[in-house]
Order: C-alpha cells, then sequence, then structure tokens
C-alpha cells in the first residue's frame, strides 16, 4: 500500500530519515517502535505528506484518503462533539463516532476539559470522520495511564479491521499487543521490519534484540 524508496528527509542541517526503504501493507496495524528521535515521527509525517524527500520516493496503491493524529492533539473551544462536527459530518455520524470511542457520555462537555486520554479518544474520533483508508497515529498512549491506554487500544482493534493503522510507539507491551509488523527504527534509518511473531520469538539483528531486552541503543 504504501511503499519508501531509499528515502532521505533533512531539516534544520539534520539528516531525520537515512536512505529507508520499506513496505506498509495492508491488514493488521503497523506498529513502528525505536528510541527518541530514531524517526518514528518523521516517517509518519513523510507518509501524510507533509515532509518532502530530500531523495528517494514515497510511493501509494492508489490515492487512499489519509488521517493523522499527533501526540498532543489540539483541541477545538467548542464541545467535543462540536470538535467531530467540523470534520463536516452530521449529527447522526457524529453521535455514531462519539459512540465508537467511548466518548458519547462527554458529548456536551468542553473539549479542553477533557482528560488527556478522553482528548485522545476525541481526536481518534475527529480523524476517522474523514473515512480515511489509512490513519496514522503518532504515540497515541504517552504519557496515559493503564486504563486510558486500554480504552484506545480497543477502539484501534475495532477499526483495524477496515483501516489500515500505522501507530508509533516505544512501549513494547503496546507493539506485542497490536502489530501485525513491526518496524525498528534507530537513527533514522530501518534496522529490523518484519511479523510481529518473528521479530519478538527471532529478532535477526542485534539492535532488535537489545531493544527487546529493554537496553539503551547507542
Amino acid at each position: 500500500m504504501i511503499r519508501f524508496e531509499e528515502v532521505t528527509i533533512v531539516a534544520g542541517g539534520r539528516t531525520l530519515l537515512d536512505e529507508v526503504s520499506l513496505g506498509i501493507e495492508p491488514g493488521a496495524p503497523t506498529v513502528l517502535i525505536g528510541p527518541n528521535g530514531a524517526g518514528k515521527t518523521t516517517l509518519l509525517r513523510a507518509a501524510m505528506g507533509l515532509l518532502a524527500p530530500a531523495r528517494g520516493r514515497i510511493t501509494w496503491q492508489g490515492e487512499p484518503r489519509r488521517a493523522i493524529v499527533f501526540q498532543r492533539p489540539v483541541m477545538l473551544r467548542r464541545s467535543a462533539a462540536a470538535n467531530v462536527r467540523f470534520a463536516r459530518v452530521g449529527a447522526d455520524r457524529t453521535e455514531e463516532l462519539m459512540a465508537a470511542v467511548g466518548l458519547a457520555d462527554v458529548a456536551d462537555r468542553p473539549a479542553r476539559r477533557l482528560s488527556a486520554g478522553e482528548q485522545q479518544r476525541l481526536a481518534l474520533a475527529r480523524a476517522l470522520a474523514r473515512d480515511p483508508a489509512v490513519l496514522f497515529l503518532d504515540e497515541p498512549t504517552a504519557s496515559l495511564d493503564p486504563a486510558s491506554t486500554k480504552a484506545i487500544e480497543d477502539v484501534i482493534r475495532t477499526i483495524s479491521g477496515r483501516i489500515k493503522v500505522v501507530v508509533s510507539t516505544h512501549d513494547l507491551g503496546e507493539a506485542r499487543r497490536l502489530a501485525g509488523q513491526v518496524v525498528l527504527l534507530h537513527r533514522g534509518r530501518v534496522v529490523e521490519a518484519a511479523d510481529a511473531s518473528c521479530f519478538f520469538e527471532s529478532p535477526r539483528t542485534d539492535e532488535a534484540r537489545n531493544f527487546i531486552a529493554g537496553e539503551l541503543l547507542v
């Protein structure tokens, strides 16, 4: 569905992605893992079309609709439901989306007064209002408590049967729970990409083995 061919992205004199070649196929979620600064967010932004490669190219099979949810989504100064309606959907569709992310009971509450976990789920509903074929999620559970994390992971599982989800995280437990494909990034390069079962049971690289063991990558 999405193919990176020797993609290099440079910003501010720094190489953020370094000759990345990667295929992201339809199916279960693709989970990007790696330490801070590995290039996970850059890869998501590039796939979304928000960053242009200095070299290489990114190709799609067709022109699927895309949406992205950032780690700290911006909430509009209006109710939770009105944040979803901002995506130009009707009342019935808004109600359906709010229920899908477990926020039906806070639809009329000001969005900026919701908890961090609720705001993240509201951002998911807002992105889903665009009916994307591919949804990019940038560390959607970072700094959230276990209950909020579970609520977001439940939404991801529910939608991944009909939407391709590409999610970044450095939570290995979350990667194990969600991933169909795992991509390990380090210093802007793809270190290893494999089916989740193969990645966790028989990693091919020292970097992958060290990361799974909880060791720092240097």
